[in-house]
Formats: C-alpha cells, structure tokens, sequence
C-alpha cells in the first residue's frame, strides 16, 4: 500500500510510519515541520519506502498531489497539547478545522479511505466513566479556548461522518486517550515527559493542581497498530472508536511513580493552575475509554502498560536523544 501520513513527522506520526513501513508499505509523510521534526524520522528517512513532503495542509495544490499518489490517508496533523493551544489558538483552529475540511474534500474527490485521528478532548467535561463513543459532550464557554482544540476536533469528526454519508468516503475516526511513549515531547504540556526530564534533572517534579486528575495511558505503538488495523477493516468505516488503555492513575500517583523508576530523589511540588496556564484554562478530572467497540470491531487489547510507557520514555531521555511533539 501506498501510505500518506499528514503530521507523519510527529511523535504519533513518525512511530505509526514505521510500523507501516515495517511490514512493507510505502509511507509518505506531509508535514510542515511546525512541532514535527526530521529527528523524529531519523530510523526510516533513508529507506527506500519513505518519502517525505514538507507542506501545509493549507497549501491545496501540494496537498492534493500527495493525495493523488496514495492509496490510504492517516491525518494526524494537528496543533496538539493543552499549553500550546492556549499560547496559539487562532493558529490552532485554522490547522485543525480548515486543513483537516480540505483535506476531506480531496480524498473525498478522489475516493481515499481514510482515518482522522482524533481525541478525548472531544467529550469535553466527562459526564461519566468509562466514555463511550455515543456519550453526550460536555463543554465550558467559547470564551475559554481550553475548548478551541476540542470544538475543532469535534467538526473534523462530523465532517468525515458527513463525507461518509453523502459520498461514501471511506472515513474512520480513531478518538486517542492520552498517547505517550517515547520520543514525545515536554513541549505542548505532555505529562509524562515533563515528569520524567524533571526527575532526571533532580528537579522538583511539578504537579499541577491538586495532582487528583485521573488519566489513563495509552502506548504509541498500539495505537498506531490499532489504526491500521481499523482504516483496513471496511466494516469500521463511517465509525467513532475509541483508542485507549487500561487503568487509571491519579497525576499525583504518576509523579511518585515517575521519580521511583527514573531511581531519582527530586521533590514533588503542586502548582496552582494560574501559575502553570495562561488564561482560558479549565482542568478535566477524569477521563477513561470505553472500549468494547473498538475489542469487538478488531479484537483490539492494549499490550503495553503503563509501566512501559516510562521506562521507555526514561530510555529514551537519558540517551539523550531530542524529543519532538
């Protein structure tokens, strides 16, 4: 197959071009290089099956060239992570709702399948637990652009339904819960890494509120195989599935188990909102994904847990290697 990676130079991005090239796929990334990077790339940027393309999502004659070459789309580019979005929300919302809907329109033109991924985000302040892909959504005002992000999410889900439904665009939506592994980033705001350069460093650790946040983990690498396997199954087409872990762990809990794997004796500190967000912040105190629909459609079972996520992400930080988005 002839693979397109839109954001395939991020951390999800880059680990999911591997796998594909793995078992002999020819992958094409198509990323504008704002939060992704080469380094990310670096294991397969000289194999034969890898190609890269440096434009925007915005750019509609070269992103519908690098869509007439492919047989199957992955859209993963996107502005992601909470600080960032607060820090650039206009920018934030023309990627995710603008290059997402052009994107769309060309695979649609052209009959591509496709898979948007998409986030947890979406279901807003959570009504219950665990999430379910039909659960209703909960947001705060617009004036808070926490909901930016989650809001533009949301209509890109619509609109590969939408596309689905009227032109029979083969869409599936992947809703992500919490990725990490390594290679990803501190920057954007992303939990585990900043935990873990922090505890390296012998820094205190810094947790943000009162640390009683509850989230549960998903590794990189099966969520990058399970969106394989569901753009690849007909019958999960015009679908919402949830891609997610088991077990659910407190922020505060995961900073004492960051600093005991990382074998550091670094303080943990608990910060104020106000002091660790610019405004227009709003804090979800749970999250958990339901995921019944994505066992039954491809048997999906996450097989890396929680401790493997840190360890790796440890690995990873202590040989030095740069991180990106």
């Amino acid at each position: 197959m002839k693979c397109l990676i839109t954001g395939g130079a991020g951390f999800i991005g880059s680990h999911l071009a591997q796998e594909l090239i793995a078992t002999g796929n020819f992958v094409t990334v198509f990323d504008n290089m704002s939060t992704g990077s080469r380094e990310n790339l670096r294991d397969i940027i000289d194999n034969p099956l890898f190609e890269l393309i440096e434009g925007d999502l915005l750019d509609t004659p070269m992103l519908e060239q690098a869509i007439a070459g492919c047989d199957e789309i992955y859209h993963l580019a996107a502005m992601v992570g909470v600080k960032l979005i607060l820090e650039r929300p206009l920018d934030a919302m023309r990627t995710n709702m603008e290059g997402t809907a052009a994107m769309l329109g060309i695979a649609a033109a052209r009959g591509r399948p496709v898979l948007i991924a998409s986030s947890s985000e979406v279901y807003g302040h959570a009504t219950r637990e665990p999430l379910a892909e039909d659960d209703p959504r909960q947001y705060g005002s617009t004036a808070t652009f926490r909901w930016a992000y989650a809001g533009a999410k949301a209509m890109g889900e619509s609109l590969a339904l939408a596309y689905h439904r009227r032109e029979r665009l083969p869409a599936v939506v992947a809703r992500l819960f919490n990725v990490a592994g390594p290679r990803q980033s501190a920057h954007g705001g992303m939990v585990i890494p900043s935990f873990v350069e922090q505890a390296l460093r012998g820094t205190p650790i810094t947790v943000y509120g009162t640390g009683r946040q509850t989230r549960c983990f998903s590794h990189v690498l099966d969520v990058a195989r399970a969106m394989i396997r569901l753009l690849r199954s007909p019958e999960a087409h015009g679908e919402i599935f949830n891609i997610g872990g088991h077990g659910t762990i407190t922020m505060a809990q995961l900073a004492v188990r960051v600093r005991k794997l990382a074998g550091s004796s670094s303080p943990i500190t608990f910060v104020p909102y106000r002091d660790a967000y610019p405004d227009g912040f709003e804090e979800i105190m749970g999250r958990v994904p339901d995921l019944r629909r994505i066992e039954r459609a491809i048997g999906y079972r996450p097989e890396l847990g929680l401790e493997t996520i840190i360890r790796q992400v440890i690995e990873h930080a202590r040989a030095g290697t740069p991180t990106m988005a």
